[in-house]
């Protein structure tokens, strides 16, 4: 007899249930959590002048942009956002998408095919790796930060090829930052064009909060540059920036952008006012650092596995999912929302505690959570006695 589709959801779900791997989506309360999983960096998801700002611009513009951008909604607030993302990154231009995952997914399509080579960190988000199975490319992935590894693929690549080195600029489980001078030397002496997603550098690291690429490394280093807007920025969507030729090829080939509705006009506002206080407000990035830095001493002292990371992305590896869970459980009953990461998200034995810091947190709210960790630590000491 012949499964059915029933049977065959069912005996996903008992066998993702079983490996302690079942996520489950939880209404989150506004005001009763302290959240340490969100990706709000700089506090302004809630800031009341994006509120007005993306207020105004629905009141302006209409609450949706009605069609493509390369039918009728590209619109005035657009092209400004555009702008503005060029100048922020030291790009000639810049192109709106509708979601990080869709600027990743349509850049690989567009930019390769079956004659191309890609080469991918082994830490690549999900949208990356996806993009560039999409384009139906060659695909090779090097280990984790590895220069010499990346050398010895694009060593052994055929020469005529088409290369292309994808690689997240933060990463977003480890919260570590990829050598971009690195890698834009050993894309330099093979030939190979360098795309970095930098969504979680964006608005919190560069001296103007350009991110870990921007404008310390211009299109001749790492041509091809994608960001967000729904981390730091506080808002939605995301964008590609890079040279007059990358735009144009992406507005014509990028099928994740040709097809779909464009960005609400409200939303691009908000970002707008996202980016003026970027530029006005620059101890928003000092305090993020400050409380990262506190963070690490502080979760040092008490003997909490750290990874090296010096970003807002705080993991603590505890390496066993239902370990991570009753952490997650005893956290969130002292009223503390932290991120349980799990397998497939992270490989198998790395599942770990995600905290993100944001510089909208209080002193208070991280003596609370350094309180709580303790507190999970304590009890799998006490666990673990005979």
């Amino acid at each position: 007899m012949s499964a059915d589709w029933p049977t065959r959801l069912a005996a996903r779900a008992r066998s993702r249930c079983v490996a302690g791997l079942w996520r489950r989506r939880t209404v989150q309360p506004t005001d009763a959590v302290r959240d340490f999983a969100g990706n709000d960096y700089l506090g302004l998801a809630r800031d009341p002048r994006l509120a007005e700002a993306q207020a105004a611009g629905a009141r302006r513009f209409g609450a949706g942009a009605r069609a493509s951008h390369l039918v009728s909604g590209h619109l005035e607030v657009h092209e400004a956002l555009e702008a503005r993302l060029a100048e922020l990154t030291g790009r000639p231009r810049a192109l709106l998408f509708s979601t990080g995952y869709m600027a990743n997914l349509g850049t690989l399509q567009a930019l390769c095919d079956t004659d191309t080579r890609v080469f991918q960190d082994r830490l690549n988000h999900a949208s990356l790796l996806d993009g560039a199975a999409l384009s139906g490319a060659s695909s090779r992935r090097f280990h984790h930060g590895d220069l010499e590894d990346l050398d010895r693929l694009l060593e052994r690549s055929p020469a005529e090829a088409l290369k292309l080195v994808a690689s997240d600029g933060v990463f977003s489980m480890d919260g570590d930052v990829a050598d971009i001078a690195g890698l834009a030397d050993t894309c330099a002496r093979h030939g190979a064009w360098l795309m970095v997603d930098d969504a979680h550098g964006l608005g919190v690291l560069g001296e103007q909060g350009d991110g870990c690429v921007g404008r310390a490394h211009g299109i001749d280093e790492v041509p091809v540059l994608v960001g967000t807007l729904g981390k730091a920025l506080g808002t939605a969507g995301a964008f590609v920036a890079g040279s007059e030729a990358l735009i144009e090829h992406l507005i014509q080939f990028a099928r994740p952008y040709v097809y779909t509705t464009a960005q609400p006009p409200g939303v691009a506002a908000a970002t707008l006012a996202a980016l003026e206080i970027l530029a006005a407000e620059p101890e928003r990035r000092s305090r993020l650092h400050a409380l990262v830095a506190r963070f690490r001493r502080e979760a040092a002292t008490l003997g909490l596995p750290l990874a090296e990371s010096h970003t807002p992305i705080q993991p603590l590896v505890l390496g066993d999912s239902h370990r991570v869970m009753a952490w997650a459980e005893r956290l969130a009953a002292r009223g503390l929302g932290v991120g349980a990461i799990r397998e497939p998200t992270v490989p198998r034995g790395q599942a770990r505690l995600r905290i993100t810091l944001s510089a909208a947190h209080t002193e208070a709210d991280l003596d609370a959570l350094l309180e709580g960790l303790a507190t999970c630590r304590a009890a799998d000491l006490r666990e673990a006695t005979p």
